[in-house]
């Protein structure tokens, strides 16, 4: 039996596919966790990196001595103050419930359900729009330009979030670009199929790197055969017919 390809190794798991936890925070930045009706008021302490994430963290320290890790926006300071609650200004980096936000606001880092502690527009740079509030909740346009609409209850950061631009930055060198993988849960390098060796892979071997066969597999193949273009209703590019 030859070698497994890498796509059923993945599948099975292992150490070498799971991501490193150097560098990371631990818990993973939300929210800290308080009722609808409480007014809370912290002060940002620091600004941290955590190991696979773009967008800053803000240290946020309350009156009672809790800590919690936020994702920070365009504009945060250390030693600025940051307001969770309804009565909250609208302010950068204050967190709201998207029904006391005014349309028209830029928002981050919101709650798909309630309590969730903001799961949707957390990448570094991104944004949306409170587009409208209505009967059935509050729309918000987000940064794909699609609306959805939320439980007015859910919370929002107000502002863009910080970190834009830092995926944009080339690699250096190799050894950067697997630690980037590496933090992510990413393999690499990646090695094309026809460049390997035929007990590898089902591209491999020959005089020439080439497929040697269809690279359109059914979606019922066996595991050792599933490689190439997974159960493909088309392949190559897309030939636009000219108008004359």
């Amino acid at each position: 039996m030859g070698k497994r390809p890498l796509v059923r190794r993945r599948g099975r798991g292992g150490n070498q596919f799971r991501a490193s936890f150097t560098g990371k925070v631990g818990a993973r930045a939300i929210y800290p966790r308080f009722r609808l009706g409480d007014q809370l008021e912290g002060r940002i302490i620091d600004l941290v990196h955590e190991s696979g994430r773009d967008a800053p963290l803000s240290k946020i320290r309350f009156g009672d001595g809790s800590v919690s890790f936020v994702p920070a926006v365009l504009g945060t300071k250390v030693g600025s103050m940051v307001q969770f609650g309804l009565k909250s200004d609208i302010t950068d980096g204050n967190v709201i419930s998207v029904q006391n936000i005014p349309d028209g606001t830029v928002v981050c880092n919101i709650e798909k359900h309630y309590g969730d502690g903001g799961a949707i527009v957390k990448s570094a740079g991104t944004n949306a729009t409170i587009f409208s509030h209505g009967d059935e909740g509050v729309t918000v346009k987000l940064p794909s330009g699609k609306f959805t609409t939320l439980n007015p209850k859910n919370r929002a950061m107000i502002g863009t979030l910080a970190g834009g631009g830092a995926s944009e930055r080339p690699f250096m060198s190799a050894g950067g670009k697997w630690r980037k993988f590496r933090s992510k849960g990413k393999k690499y390098p990646i090695v094309r199929g026809v460049a390997q060796a035929a007990y590898v892979h089902p591209h491999g071997g020959g005089r020439h790197q080439h497929v040697g066969q269809s690279s359109t597999v059914s979606r019922d193949a066996p595991p050792g055969a599933k490689v190439g273009s997974i159960a493909a209703r088309k392949t190559g590019r897309a030939r636009i017919k000219e108008r004359r």
